[in-house]
């Protein structure tokens, strides 16, 4: 389907728009509805910029929801204007993700302005997501995942807050802040273990922070499994537990070879992901300068 006349339909509603806007700020124009005039070219900039969207002219989308969303906040329409500037973010992140974010930004001012605490927290996790997989700039997504966690924890959404935390904790074990990775994971765990529902799950928080602790020293990841196992009787049954007890074992006898076939049985059963996999290794690397893979 041709789209080119979408898009002359859009450029003919901006100048349209444009000549609303300048009609509303002339003398005549404020003494006769010059807000309504306003209203008027919103409602085009929005109605261009789906037209954009029909094109797949992600950037002119984007800019004409800008402009629409600046008009609103002239005429005192914040959410009319957040809305706007969330559209905007939308189609800006197929073209031009920094101004996604810059978008996107300007929303979660107005929302936290208005005490939208929630909607705000939900927009940080967007911007966080396009730092993860569009601009790979891992600090900066811990940080927008942080501010959606306060956020949530200030609305008493735990669960929500706890999502979020937990992406943190694996980028902060990635970049070796093992110490905030493992505040994480136990404070996270400490949650699940007293939740019917989310019990199942501690079990993995706990095995995680005894990897962290184990990437630092050996000591202090014995003494963590034994405060685990304290504070959750069922994480001594888990084979992830039996796991870290093996390799405990195998590191106290500087065996190679232990800790290589305890990892690889583990594997057998419960597939180790991407995070896992490298913990280990970190782990094994310190045992023995051995480059050779887990399995």
């Amino acid at each position: 389907m041709d789209n080119s006349g979408k898009e002359k339909e859009a450029m003919a509603l901006l100048a349209e728009a444009e000549k609303k806007v300048k009609s509303s700020q002339s003398f005549f124009g404020t003494l006769f509805g010059g807000s309504s005039k306003l209203e008027e070219a919103c409602d085009m900039y929005a109605r261009a910029a789906n037209m954009f969207k029909m094109a797949k002219n992600w950037s002119a989308a984007g800019n004409a929801f800008s402009q629409a969303a600046r008009l609103h906040l002239q005429m005192q329409s914040k959410h009319d204007a957040a809305t706007n500037f969330i559209d905007a973010g939308n189609a800006f992140k197929k073209a031009d993700p920094q101004e996604a974010i810059k978008c996107l930004n300007r929303a979660i001012e107005i929302y936290t302005d208005m005490g939208r605490f929630t909607i705000a927290a939900k927009h940080h996790i967007s911007i966080a997501e396009i730092y993860e997989t569009e601009l790979v700039d891992i600090d900066k997504a811990i940080a927008h995942y942080e501010q959606a966690a306060d956020y949530y924890k200030g609305e008493e959404s735990t669960s929500s807050a706890n999502k979020c935390l937990l992406k943190v904790a694996t980028y902060a074990a990635q970049l070796e802040q093992y110490q905030k990775a493992i505040e994480i994971y136990e404070q996270v765990g400490t949650y699940a273990m007293d939740s019917t529902l989310l019990k199942y799950s501690a079990k993995d928080h706990f095995f995680k922070a005894a990897l962290c602790h184990f990437c630092v020293d050996m000591l202090n990841a014995k003494l963590a499994v034994q405060k685990y196992e304290e504070m959750f009787p069922a994480f001594s049954d888990s084979r992830e537990c039996k796991l870290v007890k093996k390799l405990l074992d195998a590191y106290e006898e500087q065996n190679v070879d232990a800790y290589t076939d305890s990892v690889k049985e583990f594997d057998s059963i419960s597939r180790l992901d991407q995070w896992l996999t490298t913990m280990l290794l970190r782990i094994k690397k310190t045992l023995h300068d051995d480059e050779s893979d887990l399995r």
